[in-house]
């Protein structure tokens, strides 16, 4: 007698992490951002090694120079090349919405992950994180340089520590959550330490909603960097930042234009690319999203 053969049951697959970065190619318009992007990072680290003009290189008798083979972008008020101070800006702008979004989530984590675990500890925690965030954030930055003067470190410290309290209120609100769960249920009952469980049971909850927060983090901080060079409080003047060239470019906006212009729209297509990646990234990132996705 033949005996049937059952199927056997398939287990579902784990994708790894790593296959999920598809979502940076999902749409075209994704596929766009994620290219401008890529193209002004590469220029920024390439920097030094590009056939540039120096970025600092006063020359006088060169000024307002409109665009032609020697200077593309033609130069500024002080003779300098107008696209080597926009790459070399690109740089400092970039590094520093960088810096904010791995400060932020590095200290938001730590205060999110006690503050949710621990619930004595989180009404003092919040009531500070909600004082931080009732302060305008360019105000509590300007009062920052204005306390220390200005730096990179001291910039990136000003636009970092608004960004914070989101990162913590996020990283708790997941630790609430996810501390009722079962295993971690199972993980106290058995004595585990509170490091192990945080580490090991809490933690991996909020890394992919913190990936999303960081690329809004990065686009406010490179917005942000951009408001206080531009308002005179931030990085020293003589620092290419694209803040600061369109602050030197104001006062010649109607000789001309291109001086803010052509800054503006890096800054405009880097902030637009980080938003929409970020979006990709929730939309990627989050069960919810995707349920809706197959539903529609």
């Amino acid at each position: 007698m033949a005996i049937e053969t059952l199927p056997q049951a398939s287990l579902p697959v784990t994708r790894p992490f790593g296959r999920r970065l598809g979502f940076l190619t999902s749409t075209p318009i994704i596929t766009a951002a994620t290219v401008c992007l890529g193209l002004i990072t590469a220029l920024a680290i390439l920097a030094p090694v590009l056939p540039l003009h120096d970025p600092l290189q006063l020359a006088p008798a060169q000024r307002l120079k409109p665009a032609s083979a020697q200077f593309l972008l033609g130069t500024d008020a002080y003779g300098r090349d107008l696209l080597s101070r926009i790459i070399y800006g690109g740089r400092i702008s970039l590094l520093i919405g960088l810096g904010a979004a791995v400060c932020s989530i590095g200290v938001g984590l730590v205060i999110g992950l006690i503050s949710g675990f621990f619930r004595w500890i989180d009404a003092v925690m919040m009531r500070i994180m909600d004082g931080l965030m009732a302060i305008p954030s360019i105000l509590l930055a300007i009062a920052v340089i204005s306390l220390s003067g200005a730096s990179l470190t001291t910039v990136l410290v000003a636009i970092t520590i608004p960004e914070i309290p989101r990162v913590a209120r996020l990283v708790r609100s997941v630790v609430l959550s996810a501390r009722e769960e079962p295993y971690v249920e199972a993980a106290i009952s058995v004595g585990s330490s509170m490091g192990k469980i945080m580490w090991r049971h809490l933690m991996p909850n909020t890394i992919a909603p913190l990936i999303v927060q960081g690329t809004y983090v990065c686009a406010s901080a490179i917005l942000t960097e951009a408001i206080l060079s531009f308002l005179g409080a931030g990085i020293s003047p003589e620092t290419p930042t694209w803040g600061n060239i369109m602050a030197e470019g104001r006062a010649f906006f109607q000789v001309k234009p291109s001086l803010i212009f052509w800054p503006g729209l890096m800054l405009s297509l880097a902030i637009l690319s980080v938003n929409l990646i970020g979006d990709a990234a929730r939309d990627a990132l989050d069960p919810r999203m995707r349920q809706r996705g197959g539903e529609a």
